[in-house]
């Protein structure tokens, strides 16, 4: 579920936040699901506890998780983070193909870039599927 690059320049507590956002985002830990505990995910990884709390804490800041006082913490519900995610997304491309635009990119290439991405999207879903 959660893997480390030690040869990332991000700090830990930072991949382990960014994996479990994707993991909330996409579905895969559904709200209101319970979250490994602080320790047995410590333990999994290998890790110091206070890096598991630290990145725990970072997601419960970005409405991720919500603690539940003697019980761990849980999924929340992130329908209207998705949402936003979706909509800072797209303005942020819109903006790159403005600027794209300015500097001669063709709508052509633009759309080779986006088609490439969704055919090696769409294999490795198959190859998941299969």
């Amino acid at each position: 579920m959660i893997t480390i690059d030690y040869q990332s320049k991000l700090p830990l507590y930072e991949q382990i936040a960014k994996r479990f956002q994707t993991l909330i985002l996409k579905g895969a830990l559904p709200p209101d699901s319970q979250m490994p505990s602080v320790r047995s995910l410590a333990m999994d990884l290998s890790i110091n506890p206070n890096t598991i709390q630290k990145a725990y804490s970072l997601l419960e800041q970005e409405r991720y998780i919500y603690p539940v006082k003697g019980r761990g913490n849980f999924v929340s519900d992130t329908t209207l983070l998705v949402e936003q995610t979706k909509k800072t997304l797209l303005e942020n491309v819109s903006r790159l193909i403005a600027n794209g635009k300015e500097l001669g990119v063709k709508r052509a290439e633009f759309t080779q870039l986006v088609d490439r991405i969704y055919r090696k999207e769409d294999s490795h879903d198959r190859v998941k599927n299969a």
